[in-house]
């Protein structure tokens, strides 16, 4: 438009703050790329910090969108109120994963007792896993992270276990994969698109490897649905990315970026 003086003024992007999910964001930055380049009314800016953040950031009005991989928890919504709309944007496996010298040595399969028995301390060495003598270096997620309380219930029976045998806490699932990268003895858990590129060596469960198919149909046991959440009333760019992401444009850059669509 044209001011008083005839200089041309443009009109700012309005901001839509995503936050969260360190699973997600690989997701939400592809798909803000994509979004922010398709229209000029909105400009998606996202972040990481985990799902508890997320969950956090948008009860308190500091994000328009929180980025989860777990359903809001009751104690959430106890401490924040039941106003969170729930949006999944695409669905994703917990992969367990080992250092590609463990795998290439033969540690390719394992059942869920036996990463029960690592996390808990029970099975320390390789060696009781038809691997080399060799010390099992642990890594875990935070507290805080949605991929953390789904491995724990669905592992270890309970999202409030202790896992005594965890040598190594990662913030994120890049943490997580660096720290299996960098080891000849490592273990640990992560989200799919984390473990594709062939970097890692990623475990059958229980004699089901984790694939696009096996998580999506749930025979691979360690899947989850990946959420976008609002709060109350969801400000007009939230609602646009969210319609976006969930339509097919946001679904292909969720396939392309090794998610599970829709």
């Amino acid at each position: 438009m044209v001011g008083a003086l005839g200089a041309i003024t443009v009109c700012a992007k309005e901001t839509v703050s995503i936050s969260g999910s360190t699973t997600v964001l690989p997701l939400a930055e592809a798909g803000a790329e994509a979004f922010n380049n398709a229209q000029s009314d909105y400009q998606v800016l996202v972040t990481g910090g985990g799902t508890g953040v997320g969950v956090k950031n948008v009860a308190e009005g500091t994000s328009a969108i929180g980025m989860a991989s777990r359903e809001v928890t009751k104690d959430e919504t106890s401490q924040f109120g039941d106003k969170f709309n729930e949006n999944i944007v695409g669905y994703d496996g917990i992969v367990v994963a080992v250092s590609k010298k463990l795998y290439d040595g033969g540690v390719k399969a394992l059942t869920k007792d036996q990463v029960k028995k690592i996390y808990s301390g029970e099975i320390t060495n390789w060696k009781e896993l038809n691997g080399p003598d060799s010390e099992i270096l642990v890594v875990a997620r935070e507290q805080g992270s949605g991929t953390r309380d789904t491995f724990l219930e669905d592992i270890m029976g309970d999202k409030k276990a202790e896992t005594p045998g965890v040598n190594t806490v990662a913030s994120s699932n890049a943490e997580v994969r660096t720290a299996l990268t960098g080891s000849d003895k490592a273990i640990g858990y992560l989200g799919f698109s984390y473990a594709e590129d062939g970097a890692l060596g990623v475990i059958s469960l229980d004699g089901v490897v984790p694939t696009a198919k096996t998580i999506k149909d749930g025979s691979y046991e360690l899947n989850r649905k990946l959420y976008f959440y609002t709060f109350g009333d969801a400000a007009p760019g939230a609602e646009a990315f969210i319609k976006f992401m969930i339509g097919s444009e946001g679904q292909k850059v969720a396939e392309e970026n090794g998610f599970i669509p829709l």
